[in-house]
């Protein structure tokens, strides 16, 4: 897999003269100015400014291609948001980045909530929005929604580890959310036959997931609906049916409407989990996912 976007940039970052990294801090604006620009507009690079400032970074590499999927006001107000599609010899990936008010700085890494409850807003955002199928109490201690791409092989190896948290903690509610991501060929097409079987029977929806899982690398563009037919057939759903129902435009915007759901929460990759509004890599260890339901568990929502 090719270094990310972000690490990219650390390391043009990282090789800077000393000297550049170690000017005395700005004196504090006024109040009145840090008001001023606060409220200030969000001020939006334009393509061909994204482009130059890509090709003087990744130009050195003939390997490397991009294309800019959206540029947009970024939940830090008045910074710009700069989402791409980075292509390499080993795949595609989504990244993003983000742009100074002065459109005179790059900035990496992730804007995360501040606060002593940082969480809460988007566990609001996110309840208004799910509309997956779902495993556990309603009234769980913790919510996890997870974002998944059933083409996504990192959302198959993390199933197992989902499984097991699920069997040993009773009282954890876990929605599943379709992001399919747009390097994927039958991503989107799966996530609408998922969307289909999931409105017929909630329990056959999982069986759809971990189905889908287990035949992954044997779908391909050209195979995907008689793939995902025999699929929805073995989860115990009439297939003609879904299959009926995955062509229709209103299932296509129930997909979009997952994706949109995720986006507003600042996804980009999958697998992505939100333990009660908490963003955390869904490939991560077993002890480390535990701990986190185990502290979400503890804390008001």
């Amino acid at each position: 897999m090719h270094c990310k976007l972000t690490c990219l940039l650390i390391v043009l970052i990282s090789a800077l003269p000393a000297g550049a990294q170690q000017k005395p801090a700005a004196k504090p604006a006024s109040t009145a100015a840090t008001a001023s620009k606060a409220k200030a507009p969000t001020t939006l690079p334009s393509e061909d400014a994204v482009n130059a400032f890509l090709q003087q970074t990744f130009g050195y590499n003939p390997q490397l291609s991009w294309k800019v999927q959206e540029i947009k006001p970024a939940a830090a107000q008045g910074l710009a948001e700069v989402d791409v599609v980075i292509v390499s010899p080993q795949g595609q990936q989504i990244d993003k980045f983000y742009v100074s008010p002065d459109g005179e700085h790059a900035v990496v890494g992730d804007i995360i909530p501040f606060g002593a409850h940082p969480f809460v807003a988007d566990f609001k955002k996110l309840e208004k929005g799910i509309d997956g199928p779902t495993r556990g109490p309603a009234e769980a201690a913790v919510t996890i929604v997870e974002f998944g791409d059933l083409q996504c092989p990192h959302c198959k190896e993390a199933q197992p580890t989902i499984e097991k948290l699920l069997s040993e903690e009773k009282n954890v509610r876990l929605i599943f959310q379709h992001f399919p991501l747009p390097m994927h060929d039958w991503a989107a097409k799966a996530a609408a036959y998922a969307d289909c079987v999931a409105r017929a029977s909630n329990d056959a929806a999982w069986k759809f997931i971990q189905g889908t899982y287990d035949a992954q690398a044997d779908i391909t563009e050209a195979n995907a609906d008689e793939k995902l037919y025999a699929i929805a057939d073995a989860a115990g759903v009439k297939s003609a049916d879904i299959a009926a129902c995955a062509a229709k435009s209103e299932t296509v915007g129930r997909v979009e409407r997952s994706l949109e759901l995720g986006r507003s929460v600042n996804v980009n990759s999958t697998p992505t989990l939100f333990i009660n509004g908490r963003m955390v890599g869904g490939t991560i260890p077993y002890d480390s996912l535990k701990s986190l339901v185990d502290f979400a568990a503890q804390q008001p929502k």
